[in-house]
């Protein structure tokens, strides 16, 4: 379930005000890779993006992962240039919508609120991937066939098929 509005707020003035904190850093990297669909509100999203874009520190694009500038004159300059000219990141955001950028979140903003916001940000209720697994396991047990016998023919196949190809 992506993270509501007030948890999406939270982790935005993480990003933008505890960059300078050491013990930070690593988490905001960690946040700047995750994607955007982790924010409900659209808002959020868009600034989110132009945090990602703006903070990503530049590498070959085909031959790094990427990477981002946390810390420093450079995250400093991407966030006051938000805050003061929100043009910049979509021309129909006003200062309304940059106000929380820079705030610092509060102290219930700490390990376990970051642990727990992530969980969220992953975690999508149209996904039913855990209510179809055991309907699958039952289908297997009514049909005869169990697990072990099947991928004991396939690996069979499978050798018979190299061998042949040799």
């Amino acid at each position: 379930m992506p993270l509501d509005a007030t948890d999406g707020e939270k982790a935005l003035q993480l990003i933008t005000s505890r960059y300078n904190q050491r013990e930070w850093r690593k988490k905001i990297e960690k946040m700047l890779s995750l994607p955007p669909s982790g924010l409900n509100d659209d808002v959020q999203r868009k600034v989110f993006l132009y945090l990602k874009l703006g903070l990503q520190a530049y590498k070959s694009r085909r031959a790094d992962a990427p990477s981002w500038i946390v810390g420093g004159f450079a995250t400093k300059e991407v966030i006051d240039r938000a805050r003061f000219k929100p043009a910049v990141i979509d021309e129909a955001l006003s200062a309304e919508d940059v106000k929380l950028l820079g705030v610092d979140p509060g102290e219930d903003v700490n390990e376990v609120w970051w642990d727990e916001m992530l969980i969220r940000w992953h975690i999508n209720p149209e996904d039913e991937v855990f209510e179809e697994m055991p309907e699958a396991d039952a289908e297997n047990t009514e049909s005869g066939e169990s697990g072990d016998e099947t991928r004991a023919s396939d690996e069979t196949e499978t050798s018979r098929s190299v061998s042949a190809d040799s």
